[in-house]
Formats: C-alpha cells, sequence, structure tokens
C-alpha cells in the first residue's frame, strides 16, 4: 500500500552515472488494488486516491526514502454498499483512521529489475513490518513500478466482530500495485 517506496526502488536500476529522483508521480498511470475470498467468491477492488514522497539514488540504494499515504475513503469495494460499509468500525473506521501509510526504511536489489522494499505499514492504527517485492521497468517519458504482496487483514483489526470469520471473508488479501512517475 505504500507505493512511493516501490518507486524508489524502481530507481535502482536506471544508470549511477548521476543522482535520479523519482519524485512525481503519475496518478492516471498509477493504481492500487486488492482482491479477497468472501464466501469462497473473488472480490476486487482498489482505492482512487493516494500521494507518494520518494527519494533516490541508484549510486546509493541505501539511502532511499518514500512514504505513501492512502486516502481510505477513496475505496472501491465493488459496490455503493461495500464502501459504505468499509467505513466503519469494524472495518476501516475511517473516522478514525482516515489514512494508511507505508514508510519505506530499507530497499535492496535482487538483480533484473526486481527489488525488495522493508517498511512499516500503518493501518487502522496498527503498525506492522513488510517486505514488498517490486519490479521496475524503465520508459521514455516515465518508469513504472508493479508489485504484489499479501497482507493479513486481521493484523490489522480489519473485519472484525462477525467479520473475523475468515471462512467468511479470507484473512488473506492480495495488495497489487502500480506506480507510474518521472524523474527530475
Amino acid at each position: 500500500m505504500r507505493t512511493t517506496a516501490f518507486i524508489l526502488l524502481a530507481a535502482l536500476a536506471a544508470p549511477a552515472a548521476h543522482a535520479v529522483e523519482y519524485g512525481t508521480v503519475l496518478p492516471k498511470q498509477s493504481s492500487i488494488g486488492f482482491e479477497f475470498r468472501q464466501m469462497g467468491w473473488p472480490i476486487k477492488g482498489g482505492f482512487k486516491r493516494f500521494t507518494t514522497q520518494m527519494r533516490f539514488d541508484p549510486a546509493k540504494p541505501e539511502s532511499a526514502s518514500a512514504r505513501i499515504e492512502i486516502d481510505v475513503a477513496s475505496i472501491d469495494a465493488g459496490s455503493p454498499d461495500a464502501d459504505d460499509e468499509s467505513a466503519g468500525k469494524l472495518w476501516f473506521n475511517r473516522s478514525a483512521y482516515p489514512k494508511a501509510t507505508f514508510v519505506a526504511s530499507q530497499v535492496r536489489a535482487l538483480g533484473n529489475n526486481r527489488y525488495e522494499m522493508r517498511g512499516t505499514l500503518t493501518l487502522k492504527g496498527k503498525s506492522r513490518e513488510m517486505v514488498i517485492p517490486l519490479s521496475y521497468q524503465p520508459g521514455k517519458n516515465a518508469a513504472t513500478f508493479d508489485g504484489r504482496f499479501v497482507l493479513k487483514r486481521l493484523d490489522f483489526g480489519i473485519g472484525e466482530g462477525m467479520w473475523a470469520d475468515v471462512s467468511t471473508v479470507a484473512n488473506e488479501v492480495k495488495v497489487n500495485f502500480r506506480i507510474a512517475a518521472t524523474g527530475n
């Protein structure tokens, strides 16, 4: 969910002759999505609004930094009823926790334009360390950073009470993202 950090990692594959700072995310070309199972059926959704701040020097990947904030109210859970239900205390409790945040603490190159980003995801007032794999694809006008990881919703108190039954709503949520960004 901390898509900004993903952008930083992607810059690792850029030539190291000079510092590259990806700081301008292209929102219309970027996305954060998710998929989970409810009563065995796959449900897909995503978030429409998020911001990213990042800094990355391919010659010094260890000095990379990234922060991604997701506006939880921008959820598209597949229907207006599902979007409304997600606002409540049992799910995202958006009135108390309007943002989800990912802050990268380490980026590591894995080779072949693949990276691993470590950081802290804070969602619904709970923070957890995450390791997020991603790939980087340079482009003429923008680079793209694609990643996918599994989030355990109950670790963050998402879907409490009657919704905590994992036979009704699976605990595993597949999160995928694509961040497009330009460098300065």
